[in-house]
């Protein structure tokens, strides 16, 4: 489990860079969603080849990785969109919301069900969420493409997270991601020509953004991140996942000059408690139980 935590938070910290390159806007949403899904599977194929690590799965869970594959890179295209047409702080909280729509579907698709610590968790990490962007903010958000994009994205990781735990019960994280990398590639190339989206012409500049996405915000991110959500819950893994606001919007202070403010650092450290509640669950039934 400890292993598993270690993971999680490198993973975090290696997905919360990419909403500040995409918001460069060097390249369009979606094909640089395309690109992000085929550089990581073509960096990826040779160490697989190597490594002999590829299981072929049987054909339910390879059906269930290759939906995998559509479902999460459908959610980098309509995030990437959403990112670009708002700020980098207000697609994370929309995306984000995740957790939420993870513990509604659990209730009617998986087993494993969200415990009482995992909605008080939820409500004060979402709460710390809202907080960090600014009510404000929250309050006023009109129902135009970012916004609606951004809600989609979260529905959509919330499939992809309920989905992929069930997946890796039974296939390894090495041939769950080439399968579902190899099918994210094929999805959104087909849609990136469908939409007239350019495949090339890009900026020097643009191709190393791409290239950064695919090593640390694809491959290293969710190699980490799927190791996790193979030993942890999809659930705590999903809150977890929230803590990327902080990171991101701390990184966007930094370097694409969005203002941060005291409320937004409560807002942080509030997130980041909501977060641990989701953890501490044991550590009370033991006391529970000694007494």
């Amino acid at each position: 489990m400890k292993k598993a935590r270690i993971a999680l938070v490198i993973g975090i910290f290696c997905i919360s860079i990419f909403p500040i390159l995409v918001k460069l806007n060097l390249t369009p949403g979606v094909i640089s969603a395309f690109y992000r899904m085929l550089f990581s599977l073509v960096l990826l194929l040779p160490y697989v080849l190597i490594s002999k690590q590829f299981k072929i799965p049987d054909l339910k869970a390879g059906l269930l990785a290759v939906f995998c594959g559509i479902v999460f890179g459908s959610d980098v295209a309509v995030w990437n969109v959403a990112i670009q047409e708002s700020t980098a702080t207000q697609a994370s909280l929309l995306t984000n919301l995740s957790p939420v729509w993870v513990g509604v579907l659990s209730l009617f698709f998986i087993k494993d069900k969200p415990r009482t610590n995992f909605w008080i968790g939820t409500v004060i990490a979402v709460f710390g969420m809202m907080m960090l962007v600014g009510f404000t903010v929250f309050k006023n958000l009109d129902f135009d493409l970012a916004f609606s994009f951004g809600v989609l994205s979260g529905v959509l990781y919330a499939f992809y997270m309920l989905i992929s735990k069930e997946v890796l019960k039974t296939m390894n994280v090495i041939s769950f991601m080439t399968l579902s990398l190899l099918a994210s590639s094929i999805h959104l190339g087909i849609v990136s020509y469908a939409i007239n989206e350019p495949f090339t012409g890009f900026t020097n500049a643009g191709w190393l953004v791409l290239v950064i996405q695919a090593v640390i915000c694809q491959l290293l991110a969710w190699f980490l991140i799927s190791y996790a959500t193979q030993h942890m819950r999809a659930t705590r893994v999903s809150v977890s996942l929230l803590g990327q606001g902080i990171l991101a919007s701390l990184l966007a202070w930094m370097f694409i000059d969005e203002t941060i403010s005291l409320q937004m650092v409560l807002g942080g450290f509030i997130l980041l408690f909501g977060i641990r509640v989701t953890f501490i669950e044991k550590q009370i039934f033991k006391i529970k139980k000694a007494t």
